[in-house]
């Protein structure tokens, strides 16, 4: 065979196979797009694969705690000679800060420092929940803040490790305290240890970590490095005496925390400025009294203190009064009391009407002050 009939039958060969993969294409699109335009029917089974994604990773210890120290800052809640430490944590980089309200009640003065540079930093309060233990505070002059990374509490299971970090003991620096959740949703009752008044909280997270004075307003944490909670309340002065104790048996340790997710939406409620029953925004307005309850089926809020040159003491309210009236509505309870004052602002005129010690009903109008949170 010489070379033109071979160069002849390999280029008829090429043709060939060009024209064969050419209908395996054609057959191959027609079938994509009966495919396309066909239904399913209904008796068979669609799979849809779900995204490929890798689950968090659990932090160690030290990444934990070098990602949410720089998102705190110390507080110092000053009244007269006394002071309180606590805990914040920022929630946005111009210096809004989350944290108990038990923290600075009564404060005339507070001061923040940001662990993530150690500036130092006065403070506005901004508004604030009684009921719920929650505040948020404004650093004046803040830019440029670590804010911290929040999760959902909605998302906890008994078990959960977590991680409590915060000024433990007012000693400024920021201290770990480990544990997992031991309870969801219960109640706890605070005592507030200037007035004695007590405040129930509710919706709680319990763990078991050691959570001190000093924490309350901190963060707590999950594995993964994200807030869950706000570290409102130990046990710590309730403790056993370690010499009275079983060797080996393990100290009993409950915690609790507001969870963030009921957090925050107060944070929000008060950025937005809008105050509710329970909410108070801006300037806190003072009448002048401390009060408790009076006990089982009695209504009224007992005066267990009056403030010198306050609106109440002015009014003539004295120490063992009984106050059961604001305007036309009835006070039953310290509670009662606390929800009227929180919708006042300084500068507002109100009628309260109290009984004295000899039983007399006794009404008086009087202009609320400008107090302390």
């Amino acid at each position: 065979m010489d070379s033109s009939t071979r160069a002849r039958r390999g280029s008829s060969c090429r043709l060939l196979r060009a024209m064969l993969l050419l209908v395996a294409v054609v057959a191959l699109l027609l079938a994509g797009n009966r495919l396309a335009h066909e239904p399913v029917p209904s008796d068979v089974p669609v799979t849809v694969a779900a995204p490929q994604t890798s689950p968090p990773v659990p932090l160690d210890p030290a990444t934990l705690e070098a990602t949410l120290i720089p998102s705190i800052v110390t507080l110092t809640a000053s009244a007269g000679p006394l002071t309180t430490a606590g805990t914040g944590i920022v929630l946005s980089a111009d210096g809004l800060v989350l944290t108990n309200h038990h923290v600075i009640d009564g404060a005339t003065d507070v001061d923040a420092v940001t662990l993530a540079t150690g500036a130092d930093y006065d403070t506005e309060v901004l508004g604030y929940d009684r009921f719920r233990d929650v505040a948020v505070l404004r650093l004046i002059g803040a830019d440029s803040l670590p804010v911290a990374p929040l999760g959902r509490s909605a998302d906890l299971a008994l078990r959960d490790p977590v991680t409590a970090i915060g000024n433990a003991d007012g000693r400024g620096v920021a201290v770990s305290a480990r544990g997992v959740v031991t309870a969801l949703n219960e109640s706890v009752v605070a005592r507030n240890s200037s007035d004695g008044s007590r405040n129930r909280l509710t919706g709680m997270i319990e763990v078991d970590a050691d959570i001190r004075p000093g924490d309350s307003g901190g963060p707590l944490v999950n594995a993964y490095g994200l807030v869950v909670g706000v570290s409102t309340a130990g046990n710590t002065g309730m403790r056993p005496d370690p010499s009275e104790q079983a060797a080996g048996e393990p100290v009993p340790i409950e915690s609790y925390a507001v969870p963030i997710d009921d957090a925050v939406a107060i944070a929000d409620q008060i950025r937005g400025g809008r105050g509710s029953e329970t909410v108070h925004i801006g300037p806190t307005p003072l009448l002048g009294v401390a009060v408790t309850d009076l006990g089982q089926d009695q209504a009224g809020a007992r005066v267990v203190a009056v403030g010198a040159g306050s609106p109440a003491e002015q009014a003539g309210v004295v120490h063992g009064d009984v106050i059961v009236s604001w305007n036309d509505t009835p006070i039953r309870s310290q509670s009662d009391l606390t929800v009227e004052m929180a919708r006042r602002q300084p500068g507002d005129r109100v009628e309260i009407g109290w009984i004295d010690a000899a039983g007399t009903r006794r009404t008086a109008s009087l202009v609320l002050a400008t107090g302390t949170p």
